[in-house]
């Protein structure tokens, strides 16, 4: 019996990037969950067991931030992605990893494999 897929919350409100990330982590065994807006992502760490989740910076008009607080606060590693450097960061987040835009899909998968080995009890492998 192969073991639960990992779910990953992706945080991202440009259409196009939102499918690519969709894809390529369906693709390879993860099970996604889309918010395009901070409400929305907020909603899903409440409804959902999310492993991991992979925020953009500016969702809309707002910041992913209160986001990263709330995944921090239930022990959710993340990272955030952006086409801008670590100075978008607050300080409380300078730590933290970040992917930059355009993506290198091997980059994604990568930093995403990277987060979940240090989840705590080591990683599920992706089904499919």
């Amino acid at each position: 019996m192969n073991e639960p897929a990992y779910c990953v919350l992706v945080a991202e409100d440009e259409p196009l990037v939102t499918m690519l990330l969709e894809d390529l982590l369906g693709s390879v065994g993860y099970r996604v969950l889309i918010a395009t807006r901070v409400e929305e992502a907020l909603a899903m760490l409440t409804e959902h067991p999310v492993d991991a989740a992979i925020l953009d910076i500016r969702l809309g008009p707002n910041s992913s931030f209160p986001v990263a607080d709330e995944c921090q606060r239930r022990e959710i590693p993340f990272l955030f992605s952006s086409g801008h450097g670590a100075e978008a960061l607050p300080a409380r987040f300078q730590n933290a990893r970040l992917l930059l835009k355009p993506y290198h899909m091997k980059a994604v998968l990568d930093a995403l494999n990277l987060l979940l080995t240090f989840r705590g009890t080591g990683p599920k492998r992706p089904t499919g």
